[in-house]
């Protein structure tokens, strides 16, 4: 069996407190710029790498967050990893927090569209199986005593 899928990207966010997020938009969802972890890759090295071809913005542009890291795990149709159509298989999903100076002009390549979305709290929902869990703990570390909220 092949290894576990594994993709990591960067929720990239403008301003602090936050005023803007960015999503890229696929067909049919909204989604993150992320992908699949390189065989020798690090989860950071693959986030980054991601983001610039998704988007078009370079890694000395943003600022990562040293202490957000989100994880979530679901399950995926093992045919996109070389297994039968019918099997799951548990894929994990690596965040990373990166702070933009300004809402930059997104260099569409694997997706449709992008948009920078306001940062209006309570947020409204998105997408409920990664995005809105991932934007809430967003909301929970940002409003902590370590940031302005």
């Amino acid at each position: 069996m092949s290894p576990e899928p594994k993709s990591c990207g960067v929720l990239l966010v403008c301003g602090n407190p936050i005023k803007s997020f960015l999503l890229m938009k696929h067909v049919d969802r909204w989604d993150l710029p992320k992908g699949h972890l390189d065989p020798g890759e690090t989860e950071l090295e693959c986030a980054l790498r991601e983001t610039e071809e998704e988007t078009g913005i370079s890694p000395e542009k943003i600022k990562l967050d040293p202490h957000f890291r989100y994880v979530q795990e679901y399950e995926v149709q093992s045919s996109r990893y070389g297994g039968h159509s019918k099997e799951l298989r548990l894929k994990k999903l690596v965040i990373f927090l990166g702070f933009v100076d300004h809402e930059y002009e997104i260099q569409v390549t694997e997706h449709v569209g992008a948009c920078w979305f306001h940062w209006d709290l309570p947020l409204k929902p998105i997408q409920t199986r990664t995005i809105d869990p991932l934007l809430m703990s967003v909301q929970k570390y940002v409003c902590s005593e370590e940031f302005t909220c």
